[in-house]
């Protein structure tokens, strides 16, 4: 997909969430990644779109709310796959091709490529978007920095929680 055609995609969705998430007072966690994650999901290359939290006590990634197929990784320790290891590596992660990757997680065979970018608030991890697509180089730094900016709505109204 073209970088206008992206940006178009992204200006869309971040409108919308922001749309509907002042139309819910009081809005709670749970309507707030579900909101997200639904609109995300919209776009045609993200086969996969979840939302995962960190359990700093179990040193772990715990899916909240996702749009796609079953998975069984539901619980990720930090460090492993793309999703523990941006955690553990305090950054985020655009992955080409998965099947490249020696710690690699597999939610779905099909799967080829991978976006995960971080929740935090200032240097906290809260947790992270994590993104799969069917095709290999989905993803790029168009999608980081606008998954960015979604982070930062999320962060910005979990504060407010």
């Amino acid at each position: 997909m073209e970088k206008n055609e992206k940006e178009g995609y992204f200006g869309t969705i971040i409108r919308t969430i922001e749309k509907e998430i002042s139309r819910i007072e009081p809005i709670e966690s749970a309507d707030l990644f579900k909101i997200v994650v639904n609109q995300l999901s919209t776009i045609p290359y993200f086969n996969w779109t979840g939302i995962y939290l960190l359990n700093k006590e179990k040193n772990e990634l715990v899916l909240d709310y996702y749009v796609g197929k079953p998975t069984e990784h539901t619980h990720i320790p930090v460090g492993r796959g793309v999703c523990g290891s941006a955690v553990a590596e305090k950054t985020d992660k655009i992955v080409e091709d998965v099947t490249l990757e020696n710690n690699y997680l597999a939610c779905s065979m099909g799967t080829r490529s991978e976006v995960v970018v971080l929740i935090k608030d200032q240097s906290k991890i809260i947790g992270q978007i994590d993104v799969d697509s069917d095709e290999v180089g989905a993803f790029d730094e168009i999608d980081q920095k606008y998954l960015r900016i979604v982070s930062d709505i999320l962060t910005n109204n979990l504060q407010n929680l």
